[in-house]
């Protein structure tokens, strides 16, 4: 006995959940409009509202004529079978129930015309006009709920036809709750492929979308690193030049101090360690990016080749042409060497301004100037429209990313785009000094 008392409430713990799930599904007014179409935009909301007004002047005269039901019964019944379809395009649970309650409503009040043997027969207990409105309903809450939402409002429209028609039934009537359950299940099946097909969209479009910023900040890091790589060589060189003056300092002073001997010795030492974690440094850099820094040689490290100053600029622009650009150089103001770190961004500028209008723009002519100011560097490389169509580039397109980085390293700025008419301009600024509160840099075009 107690076995079956334990079964008995399983049962009814299992029913009890089952209709909180139910009531949680399609006991809720949550507003969630149908979003327009991505090609036709509004034209789907239009054609349901002008079907809807369709469902409610064809529902009204066949509840009316065929179905002998009083105008202040028909007139509801129609009207509700036809703004539940508007009403489902933002609403479309109590879109829903609205149709169920028309449906019922309009079937019972066909029912007591043809109980007291004044009906013909009729389509029931769906109306042929109030069945294809509540197969639009069906369609937009396929596509606005889950699967599960869906399935549950199927079952109870065949448990409501089978109520109907099965057990309460009707006189003298054409059965249509078959095929309403039948059409009711193809509609669904199509929402839920929509609805699938629609998520999976925006789903891909997503992870495109976070691939694509994924991408950009592995750039951004990739190119800080390169510049990073590069610069080690520079920072290098002004701590050794640290160590070695602190060394030979003692030397030029009769009779040193023991306090200054001692001080000189601390920053010897320091600068000595300093240069060796930035060696450090340089080995996970180009552990990380072995590629980037040219071939290994016997020991398996990348060589260490001098960075380029603007020195090499004449021979930049000697090899580029030899590539088929036609160059011309101009260069104004006090021509004279600048910190290391402003010399190799430079030319780094040149070098990949000119490598673009190499890939992008053939046929065209490219024209540098570099004008000396006396807080600031302003490099500028202009060209032409090309004369023919590039080929497709095989380049990672991280040049102007590269360019703008190493200008904002500096506390510079850069600017790039079209320049008389198809051509391009890319000018940047590199300070020469550590601008302070009270000394700006420029921003009326002078360097």
């Amino acid at each position: 006995m107690s076995r079956l008392n334990g079964v008995a409430d399983t049962g009814v713990e299992r029913v009890r959940r089952w209709l909180g799930v139910l009531r949680e599904d399609l006991g809720t007014a949550r507003v969630d409009p149908l979003p327009p179409s991505t090609w036709l935009r509004w034209l789907p909301h239009g054609v349901v509202c002008l079907s809807a007004f369709g469902v409610f002047v064809g529902d009204l005269p066949q509840l009316q004529d065929h179905g002998l039901v009083p105008f202040g019964i028909a007139f509801p019944v129609a009207l509700a079978h036809g703004g539940a379809m508007v009403l489902a395009l933002w609403r479309p649970v109590p879109g829903w129930w609205t149709s169920m309650a028309a449906t019922v409503a309009g079937a019972f009040a066909v029912r007591a015309e043809m109980a007291v043997g004044d009906g013909d027969s009729f389509t029931w207990p769906w109306t042929s006009a109030g069945l294809i409105g509540h197969m639009f309903v069906m369609l937009l809450l396929a596509l606005r709920v889950r699967t599960r939402v869906s399935v549950e409002a199927l079952a109870l429209t065949a448990l409501v036809t089978w109520v109907l028609q099965g057990w309460i039934g009707a006189q003298r009537y054409q059965a249509t709750g078959l095929l309403a359950v039948i059409l009711s299940a193809v509609v669904v099946v199509l929402g839920i492929a929509l609805r699938g097909r629609r998520e999976a969209r925006a789903e891909l479009e997503q992870q495109t979308t976070l691939t694509a910023e994924e991408r950009a900040r592995r750039t951004l890091l990739e190119e800080r690193g390169r510049i990073a790589r590069e610069l080690h060589d520079v920072v290098a060189h002004h701590m050794s030049v640290i160590s070695i003056q602190a060394q030979v300092a003692p030397h030029l002073v009769k009779d040193p101090p023991d306090e200054l001997k001692e001080n000189l010795a601390g920053i010897r030492q320091n600068a000595v360690e300093a240069l060796t974690e930035l060696r450090r440094v340089l080995d996970v850099l180009r552990s990380e990016h072995p590629a980037d820094d040219g071939p290994a040689d016997a020991s398996g490290r990348a060589p260490h080749a001098p960075q380029p100053t603007l020195d090499r600029l004449a021979a930049l622009v000697e090899n580029t042409r030899a590539a088929g650009l036609t160059v011309t150089t101009e260069i104004t103001g006090e021509r004279r060497p600048l910190p290391p770190g402003v010399e190799l961004s430079a030319y780094r500028i040149v070098q990949e301004a000119l490598s673009n209008v190499l890939r992008h723009a053939p046929g065209a002519t490219a024209h540098v100037t570099l004008a000396y100011g006396p807080r600031a560097l302003r490099v500028e490389v202009v060209n032409t429209a090309p004369t023919r169509e590039a080929p497709p580039s095989a380049g990672a397109g991280h040049g102007l990313l590269g360019m703008r980085e190493r200008a904002v390293m500096l506390g510079g700025t850069l600017t790039a785009g079209p320049w008389s008419g198809r051509g391009y301009r890319v000018e940047a600024r590199l300070p020469v000094t550590a601008p302070s509160a009270t000394d700006p840099l420029p921003q009326d075009g002078t360097a």
